[in-house]
C-alpha cells in the first residue's frame, strides 16, 4: 500500500500560553504544512526506513527495527531516537500499523524552514495518526505534550476556535477571512524560540480562573472585530495584559519601540512569527531592524 497525507502548519493568533489552561484560543493554518509518503511492502522483515526532507532536501535517514525496536542506521542518532520514541507510541495505539512483519518506507518532507515555528512536530503527528488510524491527540501527549491546538489546526485544516480543558476538548473550525486582512503583516524574528522554555516560565507563575477569562474574552472580541482600528487595539491589550502576567517584555518593547502601529507576539514569546499591520514605508522599517522575512496574509495563511 502506498499514499500520501498532507498536514497544514499553523499560527496562534490569541491565547499564548493561558491557552494550556482552558482559554479560548484562535489559530489559523499555512499554506505550508508537511507531507508524508508511506509505502508498505508484506516481505517478512519488520524495518522502516525513515526519511526526512526539508524543503526537497534529505536531512535525516534512519533504519529502524520495529520488532527490537532499535536502531540499525541513522545519521543522526538524537533525532532517530525521537523517530523510534514516536514510531514506538504509533504501534501502542495502532491495530494495524507495525503489528506484522511488513518493511515500510516512510519519508516526510517539511515544506517550510525549520525554525520558522509553524509546527514541524504537530504536523508530524498528526500525519502519522491518520495514516495509523489513531488518535492524533493521544499520540502528541504520549510523544510530546503541549495544549494540542496546533495539533487540531492539522487535523481540521481550517482555522479553529479551540479551548482545551480538563472536562474536554473544543474545537470549532471556522472561516476566518477578516475584510482588513489585506493590511496583516507576519514579520518573521530570524530566530526559533523553544516554546518548552517558554511554557515552563509561564508554568511557574500562579494563574486565576479571571486570568483565563479575560484571554478568552478576548479572542471572542479578536475573531468578531470588523476594522483593523478595533483589531489592532485589541491585539496591544493583549499583548500588554500578557507582558504584565509574565513579566517579559512586549516584543514591540524589545525590538520596535518607535512602530507606528501594533506587534504582536504569535506562539512562544521571543521567536518565530509576529503580526502587524501595514503602515508607510513598512518594508523599509523592519528590514532596517534586521527583519527582511515579512509575509502577507495571503503568501502565508491558507
Amino acid at each position: 500500500m502506498t499514499g500520501k497525507i498532507f498536514s497544514p502548519g499553523k499560527l496562534l493568533l490569541t491565547s499564548e500560553y493561558v491557552v494550556l489552561d482552558g482559554a479560548l484560543a484562535l489559530a489559523v493554518p499555512t499554506k505550508w504544512g508537511q507531507e508524508f509518503f508511506f509505502a508498505e511492502i508484506e516481505n517478512g522483515n519488520p524495518v522502516v526506513y525513515w526519511e526526512a526532507f526539508h524543503q526537497g532536501q534529505l536531512w535525516l535517514k534512519a533504519a529502524i527495527n520495529y520488532k527490537t525496536w532499535e536502531i540499525l542506521n541513522a545519521n543522526f542518532q538524537k533525532p532517530a531516537e525521537f523517530i523510534l520514541k514516536v514510531l514506538k507510541n504509533v504501534q501502542q495505539l495502532s491495530s494495524t500499523q507495525f503489528q506484522g512483519d511488513s518493511t515500510y518506507h516512510l519519508k516526510t518532507n517539511l515544506q517550510f524552514p525549520a525554525d520558522y515555528g509553524l509546527g514541524s512536530s504537530s504536523t508530524l503527528m498528526n500525519n502519522l495518526a491518520e495514516w495509523a488510524g489513531i488518535d492524533a491527540f493521544v499520540l502528541n501527549e504520549l510523544s510530546l505534550g503541549g495544549s494540542g491546538y496546533d495539533v487540531a489546526v492539522a487535523k481540521e485544516k481550517s482555522a479553529i476556535l479551540y479551548q482545551n480543558t480538563a472536562e474536554s476538548r473544543i474545537i470549532h473550525p471556522i472561516l476566518f477571512s477578516p475584510k482588513f486582512k489585506d493590511e496583516l503583516i507576519f514579520i518573521h524574528l530570524n530566530q526559533k524560540q523553544d516554546s518548552r522554555e517558554g511554557i515552563n516560565h509561564y508554568r511557574s507563575k500562579a494563574k486565576s480562573p479571571q486570568l483565563i477569562e479575560v484571554f478568552s474574552s478576548l479572542t471572542s472580541e479578536i475573531m468578531k472585530a470588523e476594522d483593523i482600528g478595533l483589531f489592532s487595539e485589541l491585539m496591544e491589550v493583549h499583548e500588554r495584559k500578557l507582558s504584565n502576567f509574565l513579566g517579559i517584555k512586549t516584543v514591540k518593547e524589545k525590538y520596535f519601540e518607535n512602530c507606528p502601529v501594533f506587534v504582536k507576539s504569535l506562539g512562544a514569546w521571543g521567536g518565530d512569527f509576529v503580526m502587524s499591520t501595514k503602515f508607510t514605508g513598512f518594508e523599509d522599517y523592519f528590514s532596517g531592524k534586521g527583519f527582511h522575512r515579512f509575509f502577507s496574509w495571503d503568501d502565508l495563511i491558507s
